[in-house]
């Protein structure tokens, strides 16, 4: 009995400490890299994988566990069909996110996106994979924008590890026009401020402080903070995110 414990305490420890969270690197995110090859006019960010910074915690409380984004955080940008483009934030070996921008009539739209975790417990590993779609005219970057004015969205998804839908119900609000200083350049950027209530199979809010570039519509910096509740066999989980991420560089590598 003694050995089998023994033997499982190491498997756990080596398990755990294969999986923890680490930060993934430009490098990294090349080799998953496919510039696509989309020849459909339309302003878009240049592709390839660009250097992003910051940092940011993810935690549950059931079973309690939490893991660190960053400090390095490479974005990738690739090509799709139809004006489209798909951008993808890798916070960590365990956690990346991803949206999909197409143009339409009134400005930039937001198509849908994934979001993918992995959760080391014990010797066990959970991985769970969620995937949004949004209802035509969900607005990324109008073409028209107003101080103040919001506009509203609607998204549903599902996740591989729970049952059921969830929907979110999205107001973003104008704030205003800005200028980054990227690398010495300045770039026009808008800043939207974006409140979600999810429902459903999940409950619960999400508030993101956004920057964009006023003409490709790539992410410059990026605050948010997440609260969502998930009710499990076992009782209800509590998933807690926060943190933030910065353009450093107008240069992608491919």
């Amino acid at each position: 009995m003694i050995t089998v414990v023994i033997a499982f305490f190491l498997v756990s420890m080596i398990l755990t400490f294969e999986g923890r969270a680490r930060p993934v690197s430009v490098g990294d995110a090349v080799s998953h890299y496919h510039s696509g090859t989309s020849v459909d006019p339309g302003t878009r960010p240049v592709p390839g994988v660009y250097t992003y910074k910051g940092n940011g915690t993810d935690s549950l409380s059931l079973p309690p566990l939490s893991q660190a984004e960053g400090p390095t955080l490479p974005g990738t940008v690739e090509l799709r069909a139809k004006g489209c483009w798909n951008f993808r934030i890798d916070y960590s070996t365990n956690h990346w996110q991803s949206w999909t921008y197409c143009p339409g009539p009134a400005g930039l739209q937001e198509a849908g996106g994934q979001v993918w975790q992995r959760w080391i417990v014990g010797p066990l590993t959970e991985t769970n994979l969620s995937s949004l779609h949004c209802d035509p005219g969900a607005l990324a970057l109008p073409e028209v924008r107003s101080v103040g004015k919001s506009s509203s969205a609607r998204c549903t998804g599902r996740s591989t590890q729970i049952t059921g839908e969830v929907v979110s119900a999205d107001t973003s609000r104008f704030i205003g026009e800005s200028t980054i200083v990227i690398g010495g350049h300045s770039v026009p950027a808008v800043h939207f401020l974006q409140h979600q209530t999810l429902s459903g199979a999940q409950v619960g809010i999400e508030s993101d402080d956004l920057w964009f570039d006023a003409t490709t519509g790539l992410p410059l910096e990026n605050r948010r903070s997440i609260r969502v509740r998930t009710d499990t066999p076992f009782g209800s989980s509590t998933y807690t995110e926060t943190g933030e991420f910065e353009l450093r560089s107008l240069t992608p590598v491919t």
